[in-house]
């Protein structure tokens, strides 16, 4: 990504897979993510998302940008700035995300495994969602909280269920439960997970129908 490094500090455009456009100036490029700055947030966006990039903003953003100073996100300046580094440094803090539909999820990370982490928010409990799956991180202004809750309303540790180094290991830990894959926004990936094998994943609907979900594009999972 070095071709970028002239755009720095200048105004670009971002389109992002599914069509989401996003305006800022473009604080820093580090080794597979980029972060912009839209005059109210900072926005952690993965390379690996990217659909478009191009200098200069679309004809319908016509606020105006103060100065964003640095990222809020520091990471030494001798280390190049990388999406996993920054989900370590994010680990604990408030966070809005945006993995899939048209909804972010609001919470804060607890654990980052191999290739995926786990995510706390008081909507949806603990979930499970694969790194390559996030398409934007965005940190809350400090002393914020998700919904005004208070502090005490989110547990250090959520869920008693153990870890798995990957994805598809941590979810054979949920056979037999009624799981929700991507948010539930599709009424097929709410059930019973019964089978995991060869990348696919069988659930039992409440109709007891049986559905088949590819593995790789499972985005989230939560459990009641």
């Amino acid at each position: 990504m070095n071709m970028l490094n002239n755009y720095v500090n200048e105004k670009i455009n971002v389109e992002l897979s599914g069509k989401i456009n996003y305006d800022g100036i473009l604080i820093e490029i580090g080794a597979d993510i980029i972060v912009l700055f839209d005059g109210d947030d900072y926005l952690y966006i993965p390379i690996l998302h990217i659909q478009k990039l191009k200098k200069g903003w679309s004809e319908n953003f016509i606020r105006e940008i103060n100065d964003p100073g640095e990222s809020p996100f520091y990471i030494e300046k001798n280390n190049s700035t990388s999406l996993r580094k920054i989900l370590n440094v994010a680990k604990g803090t408030f966070v809005e995300i945006f993995v899939t539909g048209h909804q972010s999820i609001h919470g804060y990370i607890t654990n980052i495994l191999s290739d995926y982490f786990v995510f706390y928010s008081p909507v949806y409990k603990t979930m499970f969602i694969p790194i390559k799956h996030l398409k934007w991180l965005i940190p809350y202004i400090e002393f914020k909280t998700p919904y005004s809750l208070n502090k005490q309303d989110f547990p250090v540790n959520p869920s008693e269920i153990g870890l798995s180094r990957t994805f598809e290991i941590q979810l054979e830990k949920l056979k037999e439960k009624i799981v929700v894959f991507d948010l539930g926004l599709d009424k097929n990936k709410i059930g019973q997970l019964t089978t995991i094998k060869h990348n696919m994943v069988e659930m039992i609907t409440a109709r007891e129908e049986s559905i088949f979900l590819n593995l790789h594009h499972i985005k989230t999972v939560h459990f009641p």
